[in-house]
Order: C-alpha cells, then sequence, then structure tokens
C-alpha cells in the first residue's frame, strides 16, 4: 500500500475516532446532568415516567430525553467503532509497510557487503 492510501486511511480513521469519542464524552455529560438534575421517584405531571439507571441510580425522564440520549450514545459507538476498525486496518497495513521496507534495506546491505 502506498503512502498515500495510508495517509488517507489514516485520516479517515481519525474521522470516526474522534467525533465518536467527543460524543461518547458528551452522552456521559449528559448523563451525569440527568443524574443531578432529574427526580428519583417518577414524576408523571411532567411526563417523567420513563426509568434510566446512571451509576446505579434509577432516574426518571421524558420519553423524548430518552430517545435523545440514547441517539447520542448508540451513534456515538457506531462512529466510533468505524474509526477504530479503520485504524486497525491501517496499523496493520502500516506494520506491512514498515516490515516490507526493513526487509529490503536488508537485502541491499547484503548485496553491499
Amino acid at each position: 500500500m502506498n503512502a498515500t492510501r495510508l495517509t488517507a486511511l489514516k485520516f479517515f480513521a481519525l474521522l470516526f475516532l474522534l467525533p465518536g469519542l467527543a460524543g461518547l464524552i458528551g452522552s456521559a455529560m449528559i448523563s451525569t446532568h440527568y443524574l443531578d438534575t432529574l427526580p428519583r421517584l417518577p414524576a408523571p405531571e411532567q411526563n417523567r415516567i420513563v426509568p434510566r439507571g446512571i451509576h446505579g441510580t434509577t432516574v426518571y425522564q421524558t420519553a423524548e430525553e430518552n430517545r435523545n440520549l440514547n441517539l447520542i450514545e448508540y451513534s456515538s459507538v457506531g462512529v466510533f467503532a468505524v474509526g477504530l476498525a479503520l485504524g486497525l486496518v491501517y496499523l496493520e497495513k502500516w506494520g506491512a509497510a514498515q516490515t516490507r521496507a526493513a526487509e529490503e534495506e536488508g537485502r541491499l546491505l547484503q548485496h553491499q557487503g
């Protein structure tokens, strides 16, 4: 694999890894906010009847809050997983390129010696 393709692969790996990680951090911040602000018992008058377990504590949220946080969490995991897979492919291809270069250098040194 040539250097241009390796660079592109690294770019796309980072393009997915970083936003995925940012989304995971964002969803953790939202969960922490929910833990601090949402009621510990159902509050039907506020439509907060959907339970969510956060660090062993159950809080009650609206169906929309639940949907939004689930969307952020699951899409962030998906984007991060794509970036991780691309990063692993990049590392494998980069390692193979390094091995090939070292073997060629070794052959050149043998011919000169």
